[in-house]
């Protein structure tokens, strides 16, 4: 990337890869706020199940189609920008949250909050310029491992909320995302390639040109990856308490640590994901996490269930190879797409986090269809059968041009 020529001072790549790393891991805390606080408001409001549903699903399908404007404002207004302002309107709307009365306006702050899980297609865009080529999967691996936000939510939070109420975690997690806003603005710089444009050294791209990739197959494929290693890795995290109560009979306490430690290195292990890409390949990567997440799933979608212990073991295996897959998936976007990592990256993002909103509702149907509590595993299963045979035959496909040059 011809754009790292632009920087003015060496240490700008650092601070901009762990000062925007930091931010995410704010930003995810906040987005997946209600996962605590959705608890209490459903006592206090009285209510339903679907209603609880609604409220906890509806920062997460905002913040997943937010993405791909996000990503295409990014390199048009450059990535500090637009990083500050979302963390500033997320932050805007977690507090209003606070004063939130009725569950209308619960909703309607929801999907303001919803912004904070947008920023994710901000900080590819903003620090992909930064790097080379062969360090984008371990920076963006470093970067992604900030989804231990949610961990970080549901081990503080609670304490907040039995010391001063639901609202008052409200207010302190828009503080402090408005505070980490602030020392983003002031310490960071503009990414390279959007000071390049802004200088007219490379010319200014029209929307449309931003998203062209899009009408390529290989985009969706890519999104269809992202859907099973970041949308499955969300819906089973937001799942396995119900799960672990369900089928074991675990008490809720045990159920949610259980499913915070699944979180934690599901996140961290994000960044060992990017740096194997970047020494092994994407691709390879991607063939072991399939054949392995195959396996994993075959095993969990067993109708006459499995103890305890190796249940946790062989999730937490799944849980293991979807954050190497994660970071993967996007090692392929600037690899593809350098100058449009934006709306690309914006495109597999939304559609990763659509498949956190989707996943446990369809779990939800399949359970009531079947009455099999496994059979949400046997639905991962088909999504990463379908992948795998699709990435295959997309890269067989691929290499039969260059079998056929050599054979000329």
């Amino acid at each position: 990337m011809s754009e790292i020529k632009q920087l003015s001072s060496p240490r700008e790549p650092a601070i901009a890869l762990w000062l925007s790393t930091f931010a995410f891991t704010i930003c995810f805390a906040v987005w997946t706020i209600f996962a605590i606080i959705g608890i209490r408001i459903k006592q206090d409001l009285g209510l339903s199940e679907a209603q609880f549903g609604l409220l906890v699903g509806t920062p997460i399908l905002s913040g997943s189609l937010v993405r791909i404007l996000l990503g295409v404002w990014t390199p048009r207004f450059g990535g500090r920008l637009v990083y500050t302002l979302t963390m500033l309107a997320a932050a805007v709307s977690t507090l209003l949250l606070s004063h939130a009365t009725t569950f209308p306006q619960m909703l309607l702050a929801g999907l303001g909050v919803g912004l904070a899980g947008g920023s994710f297609a901000v900080g590819v865009a903003y620090i992909s310029p930064f790097f080379r080529a062969e360090k984008q999967g371990t920076v963006l691996g470093i970067f992604g491992a900030g989804n231990v936000g949610a961990a970080l939510t549901k081990f503080v939070a609670p304490f907040v909320l039995v010391a001063a109420g639901w609202q008052m975690v409200a207010q302190v997690w828009a503080v402090v995302l408005i505070v980490t806003a602030c020392l983003f603005w002031f310490i960071t710089s503009d990414d390279p390639a959007f000071r390049s444009r802004r200088d007219g050294k490379t010319p200014k791209r029209s929307l449309l040109q931003e998203l062209a990739p899009l009408k390529k197959a290989q985009v969706w494929r890519f999104s269809l990856y992202y859907f099973f290693a970041f949308g499955g890795f969300v819906a089973l995290a937001l799942w396995l308490p119900r799960y672990l109560v369900g089928v074991y009979g675990f008490d809720i306490a045990t159920a949610g640590m259980v499913a915070a430690a699944y979180s934690v290195p599901g996140s961290i292990f994000r960044a060992l994901g990017g740096m194997l890409s970047d020494r092994k390949g994407a691709r390879s990567v991607m063939y072991c996490v399939f054949a392995v997440s195959a396996v994993a799933t075959l095993i969990l979608s067993l109708p006459s269930g499995i103890t305890p212990g190796v249940f946790i073991v062989v999730v937490f295996i799944l849980g293991f190879v979807m954050s190497l897959g994660k970071a993967a998936v996007y090692k392929h976007i600037p690899a593809y797409y350098p100058d449009s990592v934006g709306a690309v990256g914006g495109v597999v993002g939304m559609v990763g986090g659509l498949g956190g909103f989707i996943l446990p509702i369809a779990f939800g149907l399949l359970k009531d269809a079947t009455g099999l509590w496994s059979s949400c595993f046997l639905l991962l299963f088909v999504v990463v059968a379908i992948s795998l045979i699709w990435m295959h035959l997309s890269i067989r496909q691929m290499q039969r041009p260059a079998v056929s040059a050599v054979a000329a």
